[in-house]
């Protein structure tokens, strides 16, 4: 069974542009090496808020009470979430698995309609944050996965646009034409296809693109997006993953205090950029969660995920542990 592996397209949306930019920024900062500290394993995620997660292990105890299933070393998860405060949610979600003792970095994309097995009616990845924030949407990842999700990062839509700007704009050929007007939401994407240097408004408008005002869209829906994003974001991360970007490091800075929200601390944010610089852009490699986005579940349209491949997936880059998974790990609601 082959695996849904784009070796050459990364992250989805602009969380993970920011997100690369974040460690990159810290590990650029030589002065601060001293103080580089890699994060502490947990085999349960670290809750955001006090009111979720049950039972977490001890950050002393990697693996927690699971001594049979001991964790890889240097191995960690991270949640990536792209919040939008003007549409009250989590749109973006990508999880992040840095292996620093093989030096790879894996991200897979979340579809927001993905099928969860919850208790309320509209079962989708994207409303888990509507029930309990990003941590109720880190217990369900971790939940569906069967993995822990060690870390969060959590970046505002703004700071996309202010990214892209801070490096002088994108370098990327716009797969279609993208006309498309909402003023309820103060949206207008015009953008002709081809290649052409994209400011931050723009290339917001483009990875934002659903279809446009005549109903023409990507022909495979939310999966197209998807690698449009995850391409052009390749694009940003090998646009800053330069040492020339040493001197805009006080714009970045200013850029994530102001939009980045992280349990992370600064002296793991340097240990994660010095692996990010080590390993390099060439070698992270990109997902999207293998399924089906015509599937429904009592009546309602859903990313319906396909079981067996997403567990290959999971064992073969984002399982944490030192024993394979099997499908009684995961929670995968099956229509």
């Amino acid at each position: 069974m082959s695996r849904r592996k784009r070796k050459t397209t990364p992250l989805q949306s602009f969380a993970v542009a920011a997100v690369c930019v974040l460690f990159v920024m810290t590990a650029l900062i030589g002065l601060y090496k001293t103080f580089s500290r890699e994060p502490v394993q947990s085999d349960n995620p670290p809750p955001v808020s006090p009111t979720t997660l049950e039972n977490p292990s001890s950050p002393e105890e990697p693996g927690g009470e699971d001594s049979s299933s001991p964790l890889k070393p240097h191995f960690h998860t991270i949640l990536v979430g792209g919040l939008d405060d003007d549409n009250g949610g989590s749109d973006t979600n990508l999880l992040v698995a840095l292996d620093g003792e093989n030096k790879t970095i894996n991200v897979v994309s979340l579809p927001r309609d993905t099928l969860l097995d919850v208790e309320w009616s509209v079962k989708k990845l994207n409303s888990a944050y509507h029930h309990g924030g990003f941590s109720r949407t880190m217990e369900e990842v971790s939940r569906l996965l069967g993995i822990p999700v060690m870390h969060y990062v959590t970046v505002n839509l703004k700071a996309f646009v202010s990214l892209v700007d801070a490096i002088g704009g994108v370098d990327f050929d716009v797969p279609l034409n993208m006309d498309y007007d909402d003023p309820y939401q103060d949206l207008y994407i015009h953008i002709p296809k081809g290649p052409r240097k994209l400011t931050g408004q723009e290339a917001i408008g483009v990875v934002r693109w659903r279809q446009n005002n005549d109903g023409t869209e990507y022909p495979n829906r939310d999966i197209g997006r998807i690698a449009t994003q995850q391409a052009f974001l390749r694009a940003v991360a090998q646009q800053t993953l330069q040492l020339d970007n040493l001197d805009k490091i006080p714009e970045f800075a200013q850029i994530f205090q102001e939009y980045v929200d992280t349990d992370l601390n600064l002296s793991n944010l340097i240990w994660l950029g010095e692996q990010a610089l080590t390993i390099g852009s060439d070698n992270i490699s990109f997902h999207t969660l293998p399924g089906d986005g015509a599937g429904y579940y009592k009546g309602v349209s859903y990313y319906a995920l396909e079981p067996e491949t997403v567990l290959e997936l999971v064992n073969a880059h984002f399982n944490p542990y030192q024993r394979d998974l099997t499908l009684d790990d995961m929670d995968i609601l099956v229509p």
